[in-house]
C-alpha cells in the first residue's frame, strides 16, 4: 500500500519568531532564494492531486505542515487546503494532518479548526521558562514562554492532540531531569527531544547553544534514568527517541528516519512547489525539481533522489564493528562529519556509545515486557 508523506512549508522560511538557533533560517540563507513566500492555492491543489495520484486508491496520505512557521500562511489557507483535499480524495483513502508550530499565532479560531480536523499538533517548547526564553524570542526579541503556554492550554481545552518538541541546547543538556519534569507539568504526555544544529559550514560547537558530544551523552543518560523510573513505576511519558530504540530492540521499525538510519521517508514541498528529499537538505544541490514541471511520483524516482538515498546508506566506518549498531543505525546523516583524514563519522557517536552502554539492558527489558504484553 503506497503511503505518501508530505512535509509542506506553506510559508517557506517566513516566521513570526526569531529563534537564535533556527536551523531553517540558516538553511534558507545558503540557497539562491531564501524565501519562496506563501504557497498559492493553485500550488496546493496541484500538490494534492499529485500526492493522491501517487498514493492510489489503496494508499494513504499524511501531510505535515512545517516552516519557518506554517501558521504565517493564515488560517484561511489551511481551511481551503483541507476542503480541497476532501474534494479531491474521491477514493476516500486515509488522510491525516499534523502541524509543527511555535504556537505564537494560535487563537480560538485555530484551536477550533485543529480540533475539528483532528490535527496532531507539535508545539515547540524548550523545557522551562528560562531555557525557552533564552533562544525562542519574538521579532522584538522578547521571550515567548508565557504566550505559548497560554495557547497550549487553549489547545488542550479543545481536546487537540499535542506533543512537545524540545531543542536540546548546551544549557538544556545540563538540566535534563528538570527539563523533563517541566514538560510533564504541561500535561502533555508525548515528548520529543532533538539536538540543536550548528550552522552549515561552521565547525561544530562554536555557538552559544552548541552541544558537545559529552553534553549530549550526559543528557541522554540522565533523561533516560528519569524516564525509565517513570516506566517502572507505571507513570508513563512517551519520549520518542527512547521509544524508537525500544521498537528497534523488538525488531520493529522506528518512527523516524534518523533512528532508522535510512533516508527518503518523505517529500519536502516548499511554498513555490519545489521538492526536496529531506528537511535538513532543502538546499539548491538537493532540489529534486518542481511539481509544476514534474509530478511528485516521478521526482521520487529521479536519479538525484536515488543518489540521496545511496549517500544515506554509506554509514560511518565506525558503525561496522559497533556493538550497538542495530540500535543506533548510524544516526542522522546531517550529523555526519568528515575528519582531516577523510574519515566519515557521526559527530554524536561518542554520545550514543555512552548512552547505550548506560541504558541498553533496560531498553531491552522494556522491549521484552512490551513484546510479552502484545502476545497476551
Amino acid at each position: 500500500m503506497p503511503i505518501i508523506n508530505l512535509l509542506v512549508k506553506p510559508a517557506s522560511s517566513l516566521c513570526n519568531m526569531r529563534c537564535r538557533y533556527c536551523f531553517y533560517e540558516d538553511e534558507a540563507t545558503h540557497r539562491t532564494q531564501a524565501s519562496m513566500g506563501i504557497m498559492s492555492r493553485d500550488t496546493a491543489r496541484r500538490m494534492l492531486a499529485q500526492a493522491l495520484a501517487a498514493a492510489g486508491p489503496s494508499g494513504a496520505l499524511h501531510v505535515m505542515f512545517q516552516g519557518g512557521e506554517p501558521t504565517v500562511a493564515g488560517l484561511d489557507f489551511f481551511r481551503d487546503f483541507v476542503a480541497e483535499a476532501a474534494r479531491q480524495n474521491t477514493a476516500r483513502i486515509p488522510l491525516s494532518y499534523a502541524i509543527q508550530t511555535n504556537g505564537l499565532a494560535l487563537d480560538e479560531g485555530w484551536a477550533d479548526f485543529l480540533a475539528e480536523h483532528r490535527f496532531l499538533v507539535g508545539l515547540s517548547v524548550d523545557g522551562d521558562k528560562a531555557l525557552h526564553d533564552e533562544f525562542r524570542v519574538d521579532a522584538a526579541g522578547k521571550g515567548t514562554w508565557t504566550r505559548v503556554q497560554k495557547n497550549l492550554a487553549l489547545l488542550q481545552r479543545r481536546g487537540v492532540e499535542c506533543n512537545l518538541l524540545c531543542v536540546v541546547t548546551r544549557r538544556c543538556a545540563k538540566r535534563a531531569v528538570a527539563v523533563y519534569h517541566a514538560l510533564q507539568k504541561t500535561g502533555v504526555s508525548y515528548l520529543q527531544f532533538i539536538p540543536c544544529l550548528d550552522p552549515l559550514e561552521e565547525a561544530r560547537g562554536s555557538r552559544p547553544w552548541s552541544l558537545t558530544p559529552a553534553d549530549y551523552g550526559a543528557f541522554l543518560c540522565a533523561l533516560f534514568d528519569a524516564w525509565y523510573a517513570d516506566w517502572a513505576a507505571g507513570r508513563y511519558t512517551s519520549v520518542r527517541l527512547f521509544e524508537d530504540y525500544v521498537h528497534l530492540a523488538m525488531g520493529l521499525p522506528p518512527s523516524t528516519c534518523a533512528s532508522g538510519g535510512r533516508c527518503g521517508s518523505y517529500f519536502v514541498v516548499e511554498a513555490d512547489g519545489s521538492v526536496y528529499p529531506c528537511d535538513f537538505y532543502v538546499l539548491d544541490p538537493w532540489k529534486l525539481g518542481n511539481l509544476w514541471d514534474t509530478p511528485l511520483e516521478a521526482l521520487g524516482r529521479s536519479e538525484k533522489a536515488a543518489a540521496f538515498l545511496r549517500e544515506g546508506l554509506d554509514r560511518p566506518a565506525a558503525c561496522g564493528d559497533c556493538p550497538w549498531a542495530q540500535l543506533c543505525c548510524g544516526g542522522c546523516k546531517r550529523d555526519w562529519t568528515t575528519d582531516a583524514a577523510g574519515q566519515r563519522q557521526n559527530y554524536y557517536c561518542p554520545s550514543f556509545r555512552q548512552f547505550f552502554a548506560h541504558a541498553e539492558p533496560r531498553l531491552r527489558r522494556i522491549a521484552a515486557a512490551e513484546a510479552a504484553a502484545r502476545r497476551r
